[in-house]
């Protein structure tokens, strides 16, 4: 262990943290999110299977999960190679890409993507939510899932000598599920072996994260090196945000560039806009909590890259940052949130 212990592990290899600058740490460069496929509302499939026609587009942006097509993020490497090298020259250093078992993981892939733009990768190991888990895995105890998981960052994932540096994102649905629970227990155990990131994707209930956080400290993990994910379509009550924040996690904002009128996966939801998410940034900055802010976009679906009219990798570093500076976040604080901050999470103990 002490060849991990202040370093980060990237598919390339082990780096020094002050080597990553700036990191968005919830993204997707490869992966398949074909079983959340909704059907098109009544009168809708032409756009559906045309999706990426110019007269499409409002439409695909307001139904992303509608279109088969759109969910297959695996079929645009291409694509993303050439927004990471903008993203590179946008000032970007580092992607945390978070695709797991249960989205078609290609840690290949992701390999020869860092080769061949530059930008450091850490891939996720562990498993998707339940919906995901084959029989195999839901008969898995703790302890199976657990090794499973140790070895994917110390030895390889999928076959490969390609190693994961964090453990997620980790996912469960609402409520969390009997194997979901397992896959919990399992990742605190890991991390408390290998002194390891975690990053969490929470079921669609405000409830959820402090759930996740006490079945994670029950099971030994270490909280204050767990990123809560998905927060701006979580928790929206700003009390009940810094209840939550209290517990000591990392908070993360990562649906920069999403915005929908209906939110197919909770229709209870109202997606916010970007500039309501920086709003909560600057509540969170004004609140002391500056230390434990991490950003991203969680790009998955083809739409969201530039090739298809999206805002791409780049979008916070263009355009979310300057508005960051308008609304009381000052450099320093921008600075925190997108390297500091991603620094000492991914570092290993």
């Amino acid at each position: 262990m002490s060849e991990l212990t202040g370093k980060v592990q990237t598919v390339l290899g082990l780096v020094d943290p002050d080597q990553l600058g700036r990191t968005m740490t919830h993204e997707h460069l490869t992966m398949s999110f074909e079983f959340t496929c909704f059907p098109p509302p009544q009168g809708d499939e032409a756009a559906a299977e045309n999706p990426f026609q110019m007269q499409h587009m409002h439409w695909l942006r307001q139904n992303p999960y509608s279109c088969m097509e759109n969910l297959k993020l695996k079929d645009e490497t291409s694509a993303v190679r050439e927004e990471l090298l903008v993203y590179r020259k946008a000032g970007g250093g580092t992607i945390v890409e978070n695709t797991t078992t249960g989205l078609d993981r290609d840690v290949k892939t992701l390999k020869q993507l860092a080769k061949d733009t530059g930008v450091h990768v850490i891939a996720g190991a562990g498993f998707y939510e339940g919906s995901t888990h084959t029989e195999a895995t839901k008969r898995m105890s703790v302890e199976q899932l657990t090794d499973i998981i140790v070895s994917e960052i110390l030895h390889g994932a999928d076959g490969t000598d390609i190693r994961c540096g964090v453990i997620g994102e980790i996912a469960s649905g609402w409520p969390i599920t009997e194997s979901e629970n397992k896959v919990l227990k399992a990742t605190a155990h890991a991390q408390a072996q290998l002194g390891c990131p975690v990053i969490i994707h929470p079921g669609r209930n405000r409830a959820a994260p402090a759930e996740i956080v006490r079945i994670l400290q029950e099971a030994g993990g270490d909280i204050s090196k767990t990123v809560m994910s998905h927060l701006d379509r979580t928790i929206f009550d700003e009390g009940e945000l810094l209840e939550f924040a209290k517990l000591g996690s990392y908070l993360e904002y990562d649906l920069f560039g999403t915005e929908m009128l209906n939110y197919t996966f909770n229709t209870e939801v109202d997606m916010p806009s970007d500039s309501q998410r920086v709003k909560i940034l600057a509540f969170l900055v004004k609140e002391g909590y500056e230390d434990n802010i991490v950003i991203a976009h969680d790009i998955h679906t083809k739409h969201r890259l530039t090739k298809y009219g999206g805002h791409g990798y780049s979008h916070i570093l263009k355009n979310i940052v300057p508005k960051m500076l308008t609304r009381g976040i000052s450099q320093h604080q921008v600075d925190k949130i997108l390297i500091d901050n991603p620094k000492r999470w991914l570092t290993f103990k």
